[in-house]
């Protein structure tokens, strides 16, 4: 039995041996077949794992005159690998520290941690001392790239930039908008690394494109960075002033669209974007919606010339105050001055009033009324180069009821975004051409497939509206009327609807719209104020001040020709 069971061992062994000389065999032949027959894959597997891309550095924003906005700064990590210590921690302080700017005693100590694997030794390392490090031959040491975005003027521009996050790749503003542009290069360049991270220098590399990072093209905008700067200086002084939280000033070129300026006060830091909220960072001149008040009857009265039912030399009976539908409309001043009667245009900017607005309102039919804001670009978006853009909010006329008809008139039956408000202004200004709004300043072929323009209003009507709001403030006490500029002009005040949607609170919002000189128009500017405290509030009040201000400082700053008769 014993020897029975020998030879069925001595079997067993057997097959596992002819296994295993067969599997060993199999392996010489694959890994013959591998190396020697198929020896182009394996090189090509080992170069690729020596490949590399070369990073793309974000190519610069600049304003209008290359002032610089926003940048790309490559920074370096130096690590110390204690396993691989050729030298003590002594020798390597001493080494290291005048490049460091490391006390030698406290680098020395940080060294000595040899039960780490990987030391810290360094951030923000500059380009040119890692290139000296690395002449010391050091191979104890390693290096990580680290790409951060910079904002040199700060909070300059703030809500129009955005923000870049490298590591997260994350964007917003025009750093997200213009994400392709900013990193875009004619070519891709590859090249090869040794284990310890340095170039291989083969007949296939050119020096000079590893030499230094690539780098993505330079974008222009349209922003004048000493304008923004004055609207973002006013701004924070108005929020001040009236303990308001937000407030808005858009400066536009009525001839090309241009945005000139685009100040949101607070604005935020965007090198330090995780430190705010998203309502902080939110550019709410594009993306919230409003009732804009009084600014609209400039729209309502351009609406009642567009359909032939009014002209320069209308009057209407201005009874001071009407219902329609369940709402009784009285004029602001109803209470101490009463029915003015019959009124001209002039008068009706003069005295924002409600009751004229109604009436011109309702001498368009709903149909009549939405097709000519629909062509101003209510309901709509505009198409600027920023994102998260609203399209407001414009109803149906089918879901217009009297009330609705009539509140249309003031600025209450349509809720618009800055944005849209200023370039339906803007088309007054231009002669009755609406332009596209933009913040990228884009060369003539770019312009033909970027910017829409359409004419909207008759050129005379356009005249004639120009000359009716230049009279209503030449005439009047508006705290805006300058010495050396007429400028067509008015103010808003609107009260602002609760957070529920269903409603209206005891908050305002203060507006004044205007464009200058209004004899030739080179800027409109819009001043919103949200939620200004204190006694009397109003547009004329809160923002036609603020709007003086910035006005006075951009005609200096665009280099504006007066075209009023100066005082001798």
């Amino acid at each position: 039995m014993k020897e029975k069971a020998y030879k069925n061992f001595d079997r067993r062994i057997g097959c596992l041996q002819s296994v295993f000389y067969l599997t060993c065999f199999l392996l010489v032949v694959y890994l013959f077949l591998l190396q020697v027959c198929d020896i182009r894959h394996c090189k090509n597997k080992a170069k690729s794992q020596r490949t590399s891309k070369m990073y793309v550095l974000r190519g610069e924003i600049v304003d209008r005159y290359g002032f610089k906005l926003a940048a790309d700064r490559t920074t370096f990590i130096l690590y110390a690998h204690p396993n691989y210590y050729d030298h003590t921690p002594q020798e390597l302080a001493q080494i290291l520290s005048p490049y460091v700017k490391i006390p030698q005693k406290e680098l020395s100590k940080r060294l000595s941690q040899t039960n780490k694997k990987i030391i810290i030794v360094k951030k923000d390392l500059d380009r040119r001392t890692v290139r000296e490090i690395k002449k010391k031959g050091l191979r104890e040491l390693s290096y990580e790239v680290k790409n951060e975005r910079v904002y040199p003027q700060g909070m300059l521009a703030s809500h129009i930039l955005g923000f870049y996050n490298p590591n997260a790749d994350t964007a917003g503003g025009i750093e997200y908008k213009a994400k392709d542009y900013l990193e875009y290069v004619d070519k891709t360049i590859t090249y090869e690394k040794s284990p310890n991270g340095d170039i291989i220098y083969n007949i296939s590399v050119n020096p000079a494109d590893v030499s230094a990072p690539a780098k993505g093209k330079t974008l222009k905008l349209t922003i004048d960075s000493a304008a923004q700067h004055v609207c973002e200086k006013y701004l924070l002084k108005a929020i001040q002033k009236y303990h308001a939280p937000r407030a808005v000033a858009i400066v536009l070129d009525p001839a090309t669209g241009e945005i000139i300026a685009l100040a949101v006060a607070p604005g935020y830091n965007p090198s330090e974007y995780r430190k705010y909220s998203m309502q902080e960072i939110k550019n709410w001149a594009i993306t919230d919606v409003y009732p804009p008040g009084s600014t609209f009857k400039i729209i309502t009265v351009a609406c009642g010339f567009m359909n032939k039912k009014i002209n320069k030399y209308s009057r209407i009976n201005d009874t001071g105050k009407m219902k329609i539908g369940w709402w009784d409309v009285v004029n602001y001043d109803y209470k101490s001055k009463g029915a003015p009667g019959l009124i001209d245009l002039v008068y009706l900017f003069e005295h924002s009033s409600n009751i004229a607005s109604i009436k011109i309102a309702q001498m368009m039919t709903s149909r009549e009324f939405y097709d000519s804001l629909k062509l101003f670009n209510f309901g709509e978006k505009t198409g600027i180069d920023l994102p998260g853009e609203s399209a407001g909010l414009l109803p149906q006329p089918k879901f217009w009821d009297v009330a609705t008809h009539g509140t249309m008139g003031y600025g209450y039956g349509a809720s618009v975004t800055a944005i849209q408000m200023i370039s339906a202004v803007s088309a007054i200004a231009n002669g009755g051409v609406w332009v596209t709004p933009h913040v990228i300043k884009y060369s003539p072929e770019e312009e033909q497939t970027k910017i829409v323009r359409r004419r909207v209003l008759e050129e005379q009507d356009a005249r004639d509206i120009t000359q009716l709001l230049v009279k209503s403030i030449e005439g009047g006490k508006n705290p805006a009327k300058m010495d050396d500029f007429y400028i067509a002009a008015k103010t808003g005040t609107s009260r602002k609807p609760n957070s529920s949607g269903t409603g209206y609170s005891n908050k305002l919002y203060t507006s004044m719209i205007g464009f200058f000189p209004a004899t030739n128009p080179k800027a409109v500017l819009y001043v919103v104020v949200d939620s200004p405290s204190g006694e009397g509030i109003w547009g004329s009040t809160v923002a036609a001040p603020v709007f003086k201000e910035i006005a006075t400082e951009l005609v200096r700053i665009l280099n504006l020709n007066p075209d009023k008769n100066l005082k001798k």
